[in-house]
Order: structure tokens, then sequence, then C-alpha cells
């Protein structure tokens, strides 16, 4: 089962600085209809203005992902850890017990995320931070794991959830495929182009949500990039 849901119909919000769509509910968008999918519970699609950006702020029992399709983004947190992390890249952050941090697009033209949490398998833990380059290059045609909780997947920024993060770059025509265990729950957004999706188009910006498909064959539309969650 593919459920197609577009850009347009997605839930947004404008602070100025901040032009934000929410894949699920957030913030002052409350919708209990839809809280997540899995152990997937935020899927944001921000942009951020130039010399602006989130000031410091709390987070706990989180595992947030930050996937960063045009510009950089910097942060800082109270464990004394500062990074810049640019268009290709990805940055991961466990917020364990509790952790403070700011993110901060410091760039001359807006910087656009994806920004992702997942629910832990535990709560608590010391929190830690890291992030990591993935070359566009080094993902093209195939499906490449980022962030992964599940063993094996050595390459693959920690975090401590039940769940994967994996993404691609697909030239017109080209396709990837992906077979996921029973039960689980895929979540596939393209951050460009557009993609089928064993036989449902899926835009840019539109998420996918899936259930109950045992293989996944993605198919480029046109030159395209995508992020893909595979969560319990």
């Amino acid at each position: 089962m593919i459920e197609l849901r577009p850009f347009a119909k997605l839930a947004s919000a404008d602070h100025g600085w901040l032009k934000a769509k929410h894949h699920f509910s957030f913030g002052s968008h409350y919708d209990p209809d839809n809280m997540g999918h899995g152990a997937l519970r935020v899927w944001n699609d921000d942009e951020i203005a130039p010399n602006t950006g989130f000031p410091a702020h709390p987070h706990a029992n989180m595992e947030i992902i930050t996937y960063v399709r045009e510009g950089a983004i910097t942060h800082q947190d109270s464990l004394g850890n500062k990074g810049r992390t640019e268009a290709g890249d990805v940055q991961v952050m466990s917020a364990g017990s509790g952790i403070r941090h700011s993110e901060y697009n410091l760039e001359p033209s807006k910087t656009k995320i994806f920004q992702i949490w997942i629910e832990p398998t535990t709560r608590g833990g010391q929190p830690t931070w890291g992030a990591k380059p993935f070359p566009k290059s080094d993902r093209s045609g195939k499906l490449v794991t980022i962030a992964s909780g599940i063993a094996g997947d050595k390459d693959a920024l920690p975090i401590r959830a039940d769940a994967r993060v994996l993404a691609t770059t697909l030239k017109a025509g080209e396709s990837a495929a992906y077979e996921a265990a029973e039960a689980r729950h895929l979540y596939l957004v393209p951050a460009a182009g557009s993609v089928e999706v064993n036989g449902v188009r899926v835009n840019a910006r539109d998420g996918a949500a899936i259930r109950d498909e045992a293989k996944l064959t993605i198919t480029a539309l046109e030159d395209s990039e995508l992020v893909l969650v595979d969560a319990a």
C-alpha cells in the first residue's frame, strides 16, 4: 500500500525567516490522525533564510537526522560540538537524556533541509552528535544508507533506533530497488525530480507512506534525488 501525500496539501508554517512544510503533526499544527509513520515521528521540509536560524533549544529522547538539500547548516550544542553541514552531507543528533542545540544558516543564500525525527528504541543515555559527507556521486544509481541503528550498516551515521535512512540520486530512466522486511514502515520523499514507486508517481517534495510492499522499484521519471526511511 502506498499513500501519496502531495507537497501542496502538507501543513505549512511561514515565520518569515523559516518556511516549513510538515509531513506529520508538528508544533502548532496538531493532527491526531497523523502523528507519524511507525517510529518515524517528524519529517519537516524547511527553507531557512540567510543569517537566521533556530536559537538554542532543548531536545530529549529523539534521533534527529538533518539532510541538507541546498546551502549549509551550522550546528552548536551544549556538549561543545560545533559543525557546518553542507549540501550532500548529513548530520545526526541523538538527544538522549537531554541536549540543547542551535541550528543557523550562516550562508549568503537560503538553506533547504529535511529534518527527520525517529523515536529511539530506548529512552535516556548520553546525547551525541555527528556529521558525515555523502557525496551525490557515490550514491548515483543506488540507495546508500546514511544513518542507521540496524546491525551491519557500518558506514552510516549511527542512530539509536530500529530504523535506517537511505538516499540516492537517479538519472532519468534509472531504477533502484529496495526490499523491506514484513511490517516495516517506509516513507519516501524526493528532494528533487520525480519518481515512480511501484507504479505510483511521486513528485518533488511529495511524501509516500508505504506499508506491506515487500519490494520497492523506484524509477526516475527525470533526474531525481530522494530520501527513504525504513522504520519499525
